[in-house]
């Protein structure tokens, strides 16, 4: 393969690329907006506050959402799938959250106060959950 195709598969290529890269990315946003929406705590405040645990359990967040999130896109067939995908891995990533705030009784309270124990485990959750969201979703 020449240079020059190389450059030709660039130009017909970046386009696509780029589309799918930032819609992929504003998902994950709008996912991580929503997440501090669901949340009954603060996390930006408290890891601004230097409170670890935040940190810990909203890197997850990042992460777990992202993780999904780059399978649906790997896999995807268009514009489209990624957004409807994508809002499907973002669900189901924020459904875990919750279910796992029932399970564990006052988390936000726990990392609020900065227990690093309960972030890590919620850490480890999320990240669970996104290996296997991130395979049902590739297919």
């Amino acid at each position: 393969m020449d240079f020059s195709s190389i450059l030709l598969t660039l130009k017909s290529g970046f386009p696509y690329f780029l589309s799918h890269f930032l819609l992929t990315l504003a998902i994950l946003c709008l996912g991580i907006v929503i997440y501090n929406l669901v949340t009954r705590h603060d996390e930006v405040s408290l890891i601004k506050e230097g409170n670890v645990a935040s940190a810990i359990s909203f890197s997850g967040a990042w992460i777990g959402i992202a993780m999904p999130l780059a399978f649906c896109m790997a896999s995807s067939y268009g514009f489209y799938d990624i957004i409807i995908w994508g809002g499907v891995a973002v669900l189901v990533q924020i459904l875990a959250f919750v279910v796992l705030d029932k399970f564990l009784k006052n988390l936000s309270a726990r990392i609020e106060k900065g227990e690093v124990a309960s972030a890590i485990l919620v850490f480890a959750v999320k990240i669970s959950i996104a290996i296997i969201n991130s395979a049902a979703i590739s297919g």
